[in-house]
């Protein structure tokens, strides 16, 4: 057999071999016609995508013109914590916490003492006077204040020693400087108070409070400290105390 005869076609095989060749040639222009166009319309979407994500950043993190590079860095940070799609639990748009305003203080004055050789009424004087005496100052102004209220007025200097805080060595000091006078005294009437209102003077206990109270029915009135020495609950160092500030009227 000759190799001619291999190569040949009739004439029906020779069309529809010409007509193959025919769309094997179309296809591949249509794929690399197709390919082509298709290359750059892909790499501007990218390009797009990518300048407006830049953008984008770039809004987010230049906020004010007085920003500081910590802040920016915090953006950047959250921008990548929280992408684009995700929901992000801080608000854009809130501001930046400002500073906790310092609480004010008063500046501290210093109380003008009173110069050495004075005398202050113990009796009279208020919280302020008693602050300028040396050696006391706001807490002990107070204490003996409320101390005296108590009692209904001082009759001796030496009651400031019963003043909470007020040691031998402190009431050494503080003596000196006061003085009193017993005409500012508040007395209590035993034959119009009841025993609530006695028990609250500190020289009187429940006892002796309850003891006038039931003495006071008994006589229908009591006349005077003679009255009191039949009570057995009162001493004698309860009757000097309490002399000063009964009143039998």
């Amino acid at each position: 057999m000759n190799w001619r005869d291999l190569l040949y076609f009739s004439k029906g095989e020779r069309r529809a071999l010409t007509l193959l060749l025919c769309l094997i040639t179309i296809s591949w222009i249509l794929l690399f016609w197709t390919g082509k166009k298709a290359m750059p319309v892909a790499l501007e979407t990218d390009a797009h995508r990518t300048g407006n994500r830049l953008a984008s950043d770039e809004k987010r993190i230049i906020i004010g013109k007085d920003i500081s590079e910590r802040e920016k860095e915090s953006i950047r940070k959250e921008s990548e914590l929280h992408p684009k799609g995700k929901k992000n639990t801080h608000k854009e748009n809130a501001p930046f916490p400002t500073k906790k305003t310092r609480k004010e203080y008063k500046p501290y004055v210093r109380t003008e003492k009173f110069p050495a050789g004075t005398v202050v009424e113990l009796n009279a004087a208020d919280t302020t006077t008693l602050k300028k005496v040396p050696g006391i100052g706001s807490t002990f102004a107070r204490r003996i204040v409320k101390y005296r209220e108590l009692l209904g007025g001082f009759y001796t200097v030496g009651q400031l020693s019963e003043v909470y805080g007020i040691d031998e060595e402190r009431y050494a000091v503080l003596a000196p400087w006061f003085f009193t006078d017993t005409l500012y005294i508040r007395k209590l009437n035993v034959n119009a108070l009841p025993a609530a209102d006695l028990r609250r003077h500190p020289y009187l206990d429940y006892r002796q409070a309850k003891a006038i109270e039931q003495l006071r029915k008994q006589k229908s009135r009591l006349s005077g400290w003679e009255n009191l020495q039949l009570i057995e609950e009162f001493t004698d160092m309860d009757r000097k105390r309490l002399k000063p500030y009964l009143s039998f009227e």
